[in-house]
């Protein structure tokens, strides 16, 4: 699927996004600054959580609760290895059955589940983001 978007219409693309993907784990390959935590803001919002959404580049995970219950962040952008990511016991949660939303997944790549949905986001000409995925693992 591809969506192209602006920040406008930001709450349609989190609802498609949400109703499409065929997996809760989440992966956000974008360059920095393209959108990755704004997206999984307004998908939080979405799925009902009232608490303040950051992106955890130093905790590395925040929790988050919604409607559908817990809600996991990861921002990997700071780690140095996958061992970082095994000693705060990433692969638990990936067995959660929560919805789980990955920025830098690159840096985890070997501790990733094959059956994950990969969001491209990238910037068009036109300063718009263009939101791609494919639910085929």
């Amino acid at each position: 699927m591809t969506i192209t978007y602006t920040l406008d219409n930001l709450a349609d693309v989190a609802e498609k996004v949400i109703k499409n993907v065929n997996n809760k784990i989440l992966l956000f390959d974008a360059p920095m600054g393209v959108g990755k935590t704004t997206l999984i803001k307004e998908i939080c919002k979405q799925l009902g959580v009232l608490d303040t959404i950051s992106s955890p580049t130093y905790s590395l995970v925040n929790e988050y609760h919604g409607d559908s219950g817990v809600i996991y962040h990861f921002d990997f952008y700071r780690i140095e290895d996958e061992e970082e990511a095994h000693h705060i016991g990433f692969e638990e949660y990936l067995d959660s059955g929560a919805w789980i939303f990955i920025e830098w997944p690159e840096k985890v790549a070997n501790l990733l589940p094959t059956d994950v949905v990969c969001l491209k986001i990238a910037l068009s000409a036109e300063e718009k983001r263009v939101l791609t995925w494919s639910n085929d693992s």
